[in-house]
């Protein structure tokens, strides 16, 4: 058992860097968690036909989980402001280990649905690290190292399409659920060993923390802006990693394993995290958050110009699109976070709950409403919904700096 002692959460008198084995350790915990989320996308193409269902009911895998998500850190992440972060983690992640087995010990497509919407539930493990990190880094350096977390956490998103593609089309989907849950049985006794403990930063009651984030809410002007705009540009994000695997199974006559390995093309744009934590550390996150939405849209935007290309210059567009919006996408987070998490150190569980609960409320409708818009108006609605909703984001961030 760990024998660090215990962090206080105000994070206030922590001067010292954080050591490079936890920094690592907190990294590969966001990522690990959070791309269990993402597992099932690109093997949506093959998952339908072995569970007899058809598109529209294999998207609710994606999109229940999603929902998952956004519930579990609105209701669950506030905790990690009552106890001990550590102990949170642990519990989580033994949680997200049943659900993912579960998943692929599945015997048809409800009890897939149920174990989705668990998975989402407690993957929310990730946004219990994030804080974690926010809280034992110095202040002068918060914007870096929440951004080397995030690389992290990134990278578990955007890889976790490139192995799961890969590993359903050699062994089947199956199994990448259950080779999820054995990772996650390994990481969380490195967790148990590794993580140090950390001092609760109120004694509320559960009915009274929830409530308290009405207040948070309704205080913070800053706050509402962060989640309104990220919560637009997860539309647009969800809408295209969600519906890729079917366009290019339906277009192009691709495999699991090639709509995977465009989550490659997606993990260059992870680079945009820690470059956007410098970034907003020296000039203010404010300008990051500009110039992140601005290229998501720029991104998005382009792809409507692959119907005037042959089909191998299609998909070269599509990866250089995907590589920018990724990139615009990930340094707003990154941008967003350092803006919330200096709100209020006391309240970090609750206000990066509040962050999330918009960017994974909008996660979720951009799953359901790409699936929804691919079957009405084909792939270049989806890329008209994406380009959309990115503009949209940055008009809330253009109206902060009219303002």
């Amino acid at each position: 058992m760990s024998s660090i002692q215990n962090v206080h959460a105000s994070g206030a008198a922590n001067a010292a860097p954080v050591s490079a084995p936890l920094l690592l350790l907190l990294a590969t915990t966001a990522g690990l968690s959070v791309a269990s989320l993402y597992y099932s996308q690109p093997m949506l193409g093959v998952l339908g036909p072995d569970m007899q269902a058809d598109s529209r009911v294999v998207g609710l895998v994606p999109t229940l989980t999603q929902l998952g998500y956004a519930l579990g850190i609105l209701l669950l992440a506030p905790l990690g402001d009552r106890f001990d972060r550590r102990r949170i983690i642990v519990i989580k992640s033994i949680a997200l280990m049943l659900a993912l087995l579960l998943s692929g010990l599945a015997p048809g497509m409800g009890a897939l649905l149920a174990a989705s919407l668990a998975v989402g539930l407690a993957a929310t493990v990730a946004q219990d690290v994030v804080p974690a990190a926010a809280t034992l880094a110095p202040a002068a350096q918060r914007g870096r190292m929440v951004g080397t977390v995030m690389t992290g956490l990134l990278l578990g998103i955007l890889l976790s399409r490139v192995v799961s593609g890969f590993v359903a089309q050699q062994w089947g989907w199956r199994t990448v659920y259950v080779a999820a849950a054995v990772a996650i049985a390994l990481l969380t006794v490195a967790v148990w060993r590794g993580l140090p403990r950390f001092a609760p930063t109120t004694q509320m009651g559960y009915g009274a923390l929830i409530g308290s984030m009405v207040a948070l809410w309704r205080q913070h002007a800053a706050l509402r802006r962060a989640a309104w705009a990220q919560g637009l540009l997860a539309v647009g994000f969800s809408a295209f990693w969600s519906t890729l695997a079917v366009m290019l199974h339906n277009q192009f006559s691709l495999g699991t394993a090639a709509a995977g390995a465009f989550g490659l093309a997606g993990a260059a744009g992870a680079l945009a995290a820690p470059l956007a934590g410098r970034l907003a550390d020296k000039r203010g996150p404010e300008v990051v958050t500009r110039y992140g939405a601005g290229l998501a849209a720029v991104s998005f935007a382009v792809m409507a110009l692959a119907p005037l290309l042959p089909a191998q210059a299609q998909l070269g567009l599509i990866v250089v699109s995907a590589i920018g919006f990724d990139f615009g996408v990930q340094a707003t987070l990154v941008a967003h976070q350092t803006i919330v998490y200096g709100i209020d150190p006391a309240a970090r569980s609750r206000l990066n709950a509040l962050l999330f609960t918009g960017m994974f409320i909008g996660m979720s409708a951009g799953a359901a409403l790409g699936a929804l818009v691919l079957a009405q108006w084909g792939w270049l609605g989806v890329v008209a919904l994406a380009t959309v909703s990115s503009l949209a984001a940055l008009g809330v961030r253009v109206a902060r700096l009219a303002g």
